[in-house]
């Protein structure tokens, strides 16, 4: 079989990865596992299309995936190609949350991206469909979009239905912060378990602009989601058509040789940054939005997107700093409403490309902003003139942190340290509530390098927040929050404490200063008192002396850049789409 193109399609598979798999005499032994898997000679002639999703038992954010990923199979053979179904691992923040679990988390995003460009380099696929899910997924799947560059489109598997307690919507959110209630004995033994029975009636991501949904947003800003696909709830039948166009979509993708690499610009990156500020998004935003520009070759730091996020009005009122949940927000329009708001407002570059083979101006030239709603707001008439996330840097964060401001009154904060060196010991200390008001809790050693892994500690913050403290309590770390977090919570502080960053020299009494309004995080130290700390201080090291957490530890890099653990694209010689 020595054919090269299609008599269908036209595709000529002399110009695609897949020829090494499928064209020639060379190729007998591979097409002969193909015809085992009942392939026929030409589904075997046509372009091989990775259809990857993160779909398993973990959690409701990923069950529904198996169904969405036979949609977009279903798109690509009506195109002309042959889909490849495979799936890679999540691991589910909700559930790994409060323990060990969660240092797990982060480096699942890198093992994603890793384990999608084993398969499709293996199996030399032309082309990719991501399907994702939870947190960490997202990210992961357009991280490696960008690394393979092959003609590729991303589709979210979409939000949880929110659930009613007491006459009001609620999500994940409250359950954790119930904890805290339950501690404070506020709430008896029944509520919390009424609460916990009431947050999650479906599959789906959770439901407020946490980082699923943050992301999922991200996914079309960015130029790699088809408009609109990020907005219906997983349990939704629209959504099996959404992931039938994305397939269609790939095909066309593969027809015009219209890659990531061609849509994830600068420019691009920016349109990401700003949705992310504008909707009250999850601080995780300014790590992820650096691992993808990486992946391009792009220098865009936490202070390249702490710049936007400061310069963008937030208008979209969303929990966990508002009202709504992303049900709402579909309701009014989705992801292409709150885009289209922004370009009015002349905040977004609408001449950047995207998977429809349109720019994002052309794609949302017929979308309008509802006045009947009050999901989305104007940028004349903003929440607030800022972003709902802020960078800070100072003395105590030379590398730059991240807080989230939306739905705060109070955007300072002055008081002494209380410091921890795991997270374990801060959560016992709040469900004892031992802390005092007007106290920063210092939680270090959770970095990258140090946890390892870089926890998340929505425990802790929605204990507090639970019991009545989320104002006059901060906490600081050089890990991160989920986005469900509220309060004065102020991650990725770097350098971290592993590698002797100012974090790791604070005792406690410390005083700390916060300032969101300006952008400062400082702590009433000299430089020489910081300095002679530094020359008494010595390495901490971890418990995890072997395997995945210590080769994260080994090559995992600062928060600032985006916690990458290879060179990128920046020391690329070849992308894998040009083998």
């Amino acid at each position: 079989m020595a054919v090269k193109k299609s008599k269908s399609t036209g595709f000529d598979k002399s110009k695609l990865p897949s020829r090494y798999t499928s064209v020639g005499p060379e190729s007998a032994p591979h097409r002969a596992f193909y015809y085992a898997m009942g392939m026929t000679d030409k589904e075997v002639s046509q372009p091989f299309v990775g259809v990857a999703t993160t779909w398993n038992e973990a959690a409701p954010c990923n069950i529904a995936l198996m169904r969405q990923a036979q949609a977009v199979k279903k798109g690509v053979k009506a195109a002309g190609g042959t889909p490849r179904e495979f799936t890679t691992i999540t691991v589910t923040d909700g559930i790994a949350m409060g323990h060990a679990g969660m240092k797990s988390s982060l480096i699942s995003r890198e093992i994603i991206a890793d384990s999608v460009e084993l398969t499709m380099r293996g199996h030399c696929y032309d082309a990719l469909v991501g399907v994702a899910g939870c947190d960490k997924s997202l990210p992961g799947m357009m991280m490696v979009m960008a690394r393979l560059n092959v003609p590729s489109v991303f589709i979210y598997g979409g939000s949880i239905m929110p659930g009613r307690y007491k006459g009001r919507d609620i999500t994940i959110q409250d359950v954790f912060e119930a904890v805290g209630s339950h501690a404070a004995g506020t709430i008896t033994d029944q509520e919390l378990s009424d609460v916990e029975h009431a947050a999650c009636p479906s599959s789906g991501s959770c439901g407020g602009q946490f980082t699923a949904n943050t992301m999922a947003c991200v996914s079309e800003a960015i130029g790699l989601a088809l408009p609109g696909s990020a907005g219906a709830p997983a349990p939704y039948d629209s959504r099996d058509a959404l992931c039938e166009q994305s397939g269609l979509a790939v095909m066309n993708l593969l027809k015009l040789n219209l890659r990531p690499r061609d849509i994830i610009t600068r420019k691009a990156l920016e349109n990401a940054a700003r949705v992310v500020a504008a909707s009250g998004g999850s601080t995780n935003g300014a790590l992820h939005l650096p691992a993808i520009a990486h992946e391009v070759g792009i220098d865009f730091d936490l202070h390249a997107v702490a710049k936007i996020f400061k310069s963008t009005p937030y208008i979209a009122d969303l929990k966990p700093g508002g009202r709504y949940v992303a049900k709402d927000l579909y309701e009014v329009g989705g992801v292409p409403i709150l885009m289209k708001a922004l370009l009015d407002g002349g905040f977004l570059h609408g001449d950047c490309m995207t998977v429809t083979g349109k720019t994002i101006a052309e794609n949302l030239r017929k979308v309008v902003v509802p006045k009947n709603q009050d999901v989305i707001r104007t940028t004349k008439k903003p929440i607030t003139a800022t972003g709902g996330v802020v960078g800070l840097k100072g003395n105590l964060a030379p590398q730059g942190a991240i807080v989230k401001v939306a739905g705060m009154k109070n955007l300072k904060f002055s008081g002494p340290a209380r410091v921890f060196d795991c997270e374990e010991d801060c959560f016992e200390t709040v469900l004892k509530r031992k802390y005092k008001k007007g106290e920063v809790l210092v939680i270090r050693y959770e970095g990258p390098r140090g946890g390892p892994g870089m926890r998340e500690m929505l425990s802790t913050t929605a204990a507090l927040y639970g019991q009545g403290a989320g104002d006059s309590v901060a906490l600081i770390t050089d890990g991160r929050f989920s986005g469900a977090t509220r309060g004065f919570c102020i991650g990725h502080v770097g350098p971290e404490a592993a590698v002797g960053g100012p974090i790791a020299l604070i005792r406690s009494g410390d005083i700390i200063t916060i300032d969101a309004v300006k952008g400062t995080l400082d702590v009433e130290l000299s430089k020489a008192e910081l300095a002679k700390r530094r020359k008494a201080w010595k390495p901490r090291q971890h418990d995890s002396r072997s395997g995945t957490l210590w080769k994260y530890a080994q090559t995992v890099g600062d928060a600032e850049k985006g916690a990458v653990t290879h060179p990128g694209a920046a020391k690329e010689v070849r992308a894998f789409a040009d083998i």
